[in-house]
């Protein structure tokens, strides 16, 4: 039985996709703040974990080693985001997601390189299309996830060698937590809370097609329509990106 762990698990995408990965035979290792939700099983092994605090991280991965030597897919889920103008925001804000979306991450990685090298395994990043393009009133999320990208990016060179695969991930909108009433002050926020995306999909179709994009084989998984339009308009027209981003999500007419 091949396993997996997913960061951020209990939320609404991590949580398909361990439902699809369990039903596919495989074991998951769900790892967040809260588990107690979960109940263990053959194929389900929940684990309690702060990503952002080093001892937490050092301690989960150190057990779920322990218990399962062999990870053969490691799925970077978890996130934040923070909805608002950058010229509203703070400095401590801006960290926390960068704490959340890309440290946690690389920490983990690091972690776990010696388990995916001896496995020839997979690290899974899910990003956004945040990561690859610019997006109105998420400069903090959008900045996140660009680093996000280039160190996986960058560490899929390096992994080459070792017959490792790095796959990023880049869902549009997901709707895992609308009408969600948790934002913070600071515009912190659950993903999958925003009111103003377009075209949302549902967790189990994104899950579905970063599944099927990672049994392809493919490095680059554009999630839903929007994902796919976003890439090519960005990548040939970066001029129209902006203008039909800015009026989608910001209102702006003009």
């Amino acid at each position: 039985m091949k396993t997996a762990i997913i960061t951020g698990g209990a939320g609404g995408l991590g949580r398909a996709l361990s439902a699809q990965l369990q039903a596919s035979g495989w074991r998951v290792i769900s790892m967040d703040l809260e588990v107690a939700a979960f109940q263990e099983s053959d194929t389900l092994y929940p684990v309690k974990c702060d990503l952002t605090d080093d001892d937490s991280l050092k301690n989960a991965v150190d057990s779920i080693l322990l218990k399962f030597p062999q990870i053969d897919l490691v799925i970077y889920n978890a996130g934040i985001t923070q909805i608002g103008a950058f010229s509203e925001s703070d400095d401590a804000s801006h960290r926390k997601v960068f704490e959340i979306n890309y440290f946690a991450a690389v920490s983990m990685a690091r972690m776990l390189i010696p388990a995916l090298r001896k496995s020839q395994g997979t690290h899974l990043a899910i990003s956004s299309v945040a990561g690859f393009a610019p997006l109105y009133h998420r400069t903090a999320y959008a900045a996140s996830k660009h680093a996000l990208e280039g160190f996986f990016k960058s560490l899929k060179s390096e992994e080459k060698a070792c017959g490792v695969q790095v796959a990023i991930a880049s869902p549009s909108f997901v709707a895992t937590n609308i009408g969600n009433a948790d934002r913070q002050d600071n515009g912190i926020a659950r993903p999958g809370s925003a009111d103003d995306g377009k075209d949302y999909m549902t967790a189990e179709a994104a899950a579905t097609e970063i599944l099927k994009g990672l049994e392809k084989g493919d490095s680059r998984i554009l999630v839903g329509r929007i994902a796919r339009l976003s890439w090519w308009i960005n990548s040939l027209f970066p001029g129209l990106y902006y203008r039909l981003m800015e009026k989608q999500i910001s209102g702006d007419k003009n």
